[in-house]
């Protein structure tokens, strides 16, 4: 056994330290769960035969209480190009139940919402809460007690987290995350960058704007930039919840269909009558979390895991803070560079060694937790494999290519793009912010300006447009946080401030809510706690105060004397105006915790 880095033993060690007295009433939950919870021998004769009623040709088996039945819960809708595959999976995976003589039932649906259709629009006030929907969703729908294992279909932003972390609350269950796989590729994204950017500046229409983005989301299957979605996908690979090597084969082909065969085939071996029980449970533990922290770091992922990772992690009983994705991104080099953080998509990461070639190289460099369970029975290790369909059409896997096929995407941990992960913890007089500076040319890692201060993104464009912030200038966006209106992203402030940067302007965003996983070449401190409403310190900012961000020294600081600091007051929360739903999600933005803790009302309530 190779020795594993210092630092990320140092971190583990403190995950599993703090989280002692929470892990331990979670394993105490699941194995309670386990020997006396509600399960298939246990219900009344009319409760099963309600729970077999439409089941046809598999009611015998149904009945037999030593064949394995997986509960499936689908976040399938067809408003979702990643998620419209999904359509015909149980039917597929009820016939691949069938040959290792077990069964499939759909335990129940998930919302699936499309934060690219809601970008910019009231509805994603809703997005980070539709996460808290999913995970309650998914609880209800594997409450039955019908139900010895579970397969889980989703991929975007919250839903993944979602499924999850309602999943995890039913730990003892053997389960597996089911993937469809990204879109193929459409228009190159410079001529993505460069046509938004054109119309930011009013040099298109709306016409030749929609030409291209139809272009660019054009098929079934996910986003093809690195965003949170695939993001996702890769922290499934690195965590082992996935059939090795299932992120990112494109939807509709036959390699596609055989990994979710062997999905299947694989939950009916880890449930707890046989010989190789892997409860979700164990799976997600302090070390898995560790990993999934590594790869985001190692990937230049989604900076929305530092919300989701958290919440995850507490749905387990495990507690990891801000500090830990810091520590961990001074050591894990940055090794992967996918749009935005690059030119090339996840298909051509894929295709030049993908998730192979990543793990292969943490593994080598003693990145990651080796002593892990997984959903393969080989470990970690199996995730250092691709795979593939031999000449007879079996599914096979390949071990990593030892160089990547294109290194303008991968590179080794021996010469990598960057030597450390890239994701900082600023900290200061306006309190805690995360920084993703993988995205970021170094010389703009320090930006010292003057603030012009908003509370609406909407009034951000405006400004923009009236030509208001052509100057070095620190963007505000405050009463943005989860208890405010529910932290929505702010992705569509990226054309216009990437605009100002290419003029020359020093320019940064400042906010506490998030961005996107698709942050830009623009500095952004965002998920800022704690946040304006409340008493957060951003919501003393005036404008033309001087704030200072910086990398390298690790500040977001308001340079105001600290006597008028004190003493000035915080701003007024602007008016709620109900609509789209958004008043209903009231209650959960009142018991929002803050982003580092996840910013999960359900879990908060529940004292997790």
């Amino acid at each position: 056994m190779t020795d594993l880095h210092s630092t990320v033993e140092k971190v583990t060690a403190r995950v599993i330290e703090r989280s002692r007295k929470t892990r331990k009433a979670y394993l105490d939950l699941i194995q309670c769960e386990r020997e006396h919870g509600v399960d298939r021998p246990n219900l009344a004769c009319g409760n099963l035969a309600h729970g077999f009623a439409a089941m046809g040709q598999d009611k015998a088996a149904l009945r037999d209480f030593n064949r394995m039945n997986i509960g499936v819960v689908t976040a399938y809708n067809d408003m979702l190009s990643a998620h419209e595959p999904y359509y015909r999976y149980p039917e597929q995976m009820k016939v691949f139940a069938r040959e290792v003589g077990a069964t499939v039932q759909v335990a129940g649906g998930v919302p699936a919402m499309c934060d690219g259709v809601t970008q910019g629009q009231p509805g994603m006030e809703e997005s980070l809460f539709s996460r808290e929907v999913i995970a309650l969703a998914t609880s209800v729908s594997l409450s039955h007690g019908m139900f010895e294992g579970a397969a889980l279909l989703g991929i975007c932003d919250k839903i993944v987290p979602g499924l999850l972390i309602g999943a995890l609350r039913f730990g003892h269950l053997a389960t597996v995350l089911v993937p469809s796989g990204p879109m193929t590729t459409g228009i190159p994204n410079k001529e993505k960058i460069r046509i938004r950017q054109l119309y930011a500046q009013g040099k298109i229409g709306s016409k030749e704007l929609l030409d291209m983005e139809a272009a660019c989301y054009h098929a079934e299957g996910t986003c093809t930039f690195y965003g949170t979605a695939n993001t996702n996908q890769m922290m499934m690979e690195v965590m082992g919840l996935h059939v090795p090597g299932a992120a990112f084969v494109t939807p509709g082909t036959p390699l596609r269909q055989q990994l979710t065969r062997a999905a299947v085939h694989r939950v009916t071996e880890m449930g707890w009558k046989g010989d190789d029980y892997r409860p979700l449970g164990k799976i997600v533990d302090e070390k898995s979390i560790v990993n999934a922290i590594v790869g985001l770091l190692a990937t230049g992922g989604s900076t929305n895991h530092t919300l989701h990772i958290p919440a995850i992690a507490r749905a387990a009983g495990i507690l990891v803070n801000w500090n830990d994705f810091h520590d961990l991104s001074e050591v894990v080099p940055l090794i992967a560079r996918v749009y935005p953080n690059g030119p090339r998509d996840v298909n051509e990461f894929h295709h030049a060694g993908g998730m192979a070639y990543v793990i292969s190289e943490l593994l080598s460099a003693n990145l990651l937790n080796r002593d892990v369970m997984t959903v393969s029975k080989g470990g970690i290790e199996d995730y250092a494999k691709a795979p593939v369909l031999d000449d007879g059409g079996k599914l096979v896997w390949e071990p990593a290519p030892k160089t990547p096929g294109d290194d303008t995407i991968l590179h080794p941990v021996s010469a990598p793009f960057s030597p450390d992960g890239g994701l900082r913890l600023l900290e200061g007089n306006l309190g805690r912010a995360m920084y993703k500076s993988s995205a970021v040319d170094p010389k703009f890692w320090t930006i010292e300006a003057p603030v012009q201060v908003f509370s609406d993104q909407d009034d951000v464009q405006k400004a923009f447009k009236a030509g208001q912030l052509d100057k070095d200038v620190i963007v505000v966006v405050r009463f943005q946080g989860p208890r405010a209106n529910g932290m929505p992203e702010l992705h569509k402030l990226t054309p216009a401030l990437g605009v100002l940067q290419d003029k020359g302007y020093k320019v940064a965003l400042l906010t506490d809510g998030r961005m996107s996983g698709a942050t830009g070449k623009v500095p952004v401190a965002l998920h800022l706690s704690p946040e304006a409403l409340g008493g957060g310190a951003i919501g003393k900012l005036r404008d033309g105060d001087i704030v200072r961000i910086s990398v390298e020294e690790g500040k977001v600081e308001a340079l105001v004397p600290a006597e008028e600091w004190a003493a000035r007051p915080h701003a007024e929360q602007p008016a709620f105006h109900p609509g789209t739903g958004r008043e209903l999600f009231a209650l959960l933005r009142q018991h929002a915790p803050v982003a580092e803790e996840g910013a999960m009302a359900i879990l908060a309530a529940a004292g997790l």
